[in-house]
């Protein structure tokens, strides 16, 4: 079965901005530092080697207290300590801590990361490469992450929540938990999802230990490595950078030179930076830091410092401040001695606004790999797309724009009228040349008389096609029954589906094993998994 179907870029769900950056557009690629080929990873090996100035000692200890109570493998126990080398380096991916993982993307980055770090070990052996998944702990869009699809139905779990999502308490998901044992039935699969989602959930007080347990059971067979970045004793390396941030808004002066060739481009501008691209954050607080007059002040609260005051408080307790989108990847890149970032299509446009505040700060600038995608589908599927006559190429269409190619292939005659709009309009263009000869009065005539015919062609080809899908109308449901069950809402399927709705086809370590061999790295195309 082949791995691959479609690239990217034909695909049409990404971006122009990415687009041109996988085919490494010229223009583009200023706005990195190496393209994600394996042979560049030993120039970014050098550099980072060169001026990483993170403290590994510090690191190891952090990931080591993150990981008290939680049963970790020898794989990813090995991991942990050897980063304490300065010939280990990391891969990272970071996501939200989505509810039971959320839509399958969550899982396919982690893959591609760990997928990753083993293609570059047997390219680069004098080296070890560390798979890292940087959990999004203190953000705060719980809107976004309270909940997941089973079998086409929201679950969602409903609480108030403020203040960084990590800390939040598992309160109230006993009541998720009931919900997922009646959508997911029976089975020993389904069995072995309700009993991982009882132990992270339902055993633990918060939701990022929870995620922490979720995600290790997960892939503690492939040595990934979880990192919190809520933690005092790494944030305390970042005191000068956030220094910066608070004193000359360095961050936002860079980021700002970026953004015209944005524009310029007509590229979307992912994010914009702040004044101060950092919040404070208490366990039901996270609010932005401004600058008003001379003075520092918490948004919609009444906290206010002045220079010193803040400062001293962000050496005492630096834990109290937290980087916002436009910071965060900076932060990574200072605790970690990372090589490349792996991220969706939107991560990897705001992550091309920064390259400027890194060299800024004097940070080297990640690989940016665009993560790998997949349409997981079943035999029973597959089977159908054979009968129906489709190839993947067709699957990725749009509805409308695959009703009409499949109208027109299944038709018994041509209802393509395009042969017969360039004999039209060959015809009329001698009429042009009368018209010149003769009165050129007559100009305004003859182009009102080619639109007309050229109109009325079009009324007839449109008459045509809906007369022939009311003839087809059987085998083209079919053939958008067939659509729906692969990109549900005309989306992505990793966009959506959740992992434990595959647990009826395939065991969910299963899957994370066999997706790890279907991916390939650095490649630019779907990848079909068949379950």
């Amino acid at each position: 079965m082949p791995s691959d179907c479609i690239t990217f870029q034909e695909s049409g769900y990404f971006s122009k901005l990415i687009v041109d950056y996988l085919n490494q557009k010229k223009e583009v690629q200023t706005l990195y530092n190496r393209f994600s080929r394996v042979e560049e990873f030993e120039a970014q090996i050098a550099e980072k080697k060169e001026n990483f100035s993170g403290n590994r000692t510090v690191l190891v200890q952090s990931l080591e207290n993150q990981y008290k109570g939680i049963p970790i493998s020898e794989s990813t126990g090995n991991n942990i300590e050897t980063l304490r080398s300065q010939n280990t380096f990391t891969i990272t991916t970071g996501h939200q801590l989505s509810l039971f993982t959320g839509p399958l993307y969550f899982i396919y980055k982690i893959v591609a990361a760990i997928k990753t770090a083993e293609v570059l070990k047997t390219q680069y052996p004098d080296y070890d490469f560390v798979p890292v998944y940087w959990m999004a702990t203190e953000d705060h869009d719980f809107d976004e992450i309270n909940h997941f699809f089973l079998n086409g139905k929201k679950i969602s779990w409903n609480r108030d929540a403020k203040g960084p999502v990590g800390r939040l308490s598992t309160e109230g998901l006993d009541k998720v938990f009931d919900i997922l044992e009646l959508e997911l039935g029976i089975g020993t699969n389904a069995k072995q999802m309700k009993e991982l989602f009882r132990k992270s959930y339902l055993e633990h007080h918060n939701l990022a230990i929870a995620t922490r347990y979720l995600v290790n059971e997960l892939f503690k067979d492939h040595g990934l490595v979880i990192v919190d970045g809520d933690d005092k004793e790494l944030k305390q390396q970042m005191i000068p950078y956030f220094k910066e941030e608070l004193r000359n808004q360095k961050s936002f002066n860079a980021v700002q030179e970026t953004l015209p060739f944005f524009e310029k481009e007509n590229y979307k501008i992912q994010v914009n930076p702040r004044e101060i691209n950092l919040f404070y954050i208490e366990d039901n607080l996270r609010e932005r830091i401004v600058k008003i007059n001379d003075h520092y002040q918490v948004l919609n609260t009444n906290l206010s410092f002045s220079e010193e005051e803040l400062l001293n408080e962000l050496e005492t307790q630096p834990e109290k401040f937290s980087p916002n989108v436009i910071l965060r990847p900076l932060y990574q890149e200072v605790i970690l001695p990372n090589l490349c970032y792996i991220g969706g299509g939107g991560e990897i446009a705001y992550w091309l606004e920064l390259k400027n505040m890194f060299k800024q700060f004097k940070v080297t600038f990640p690989i940016l790999y665009v993560r790998n995608s997949a349409v997981a589908v079943t035999e029973k599927q597959l089977r159908k797309i054979d009968k129906l006559e489709l190839n993947w190429k067709d699957l990725f269409l749009k509805k409308n724009e695959l009703l009409n190619v499949k109208t027109k292939e299944l038709a018994d005659f041509p209802l393509d009228f395009s042969k017969l709009k360039e004999q039209l309009s060959l015809q009329f263009s001698q009429l042009y040349e009368i018209t010149e000869k003769t009165d050129v009065s007559f100009l305004k005539a003859v182009k009102a008389q080619e639109q007309k015919q050229l109109n009325g062609l079009y009324k007839l080809e449109k008459k045509l096609l809906r007369a022939e899908k009311i003839k087809q109308q059987d085998k083209l449901e079919r053939i958008l029954e067939l659509k729906d069950s692969l990109f549900p809402n005309e989306s992505l399927q990793e966009r959506i589906l959740n992992i434990s709705e595959l647990s009826n086809e395939i065991n969910t370590k299963q899957f994370i094993s066999s997706l790890k061999n279907y991916f390939n790295c650095f490649n630019d195309n779907f990848t079909i998994f068949k379950l």
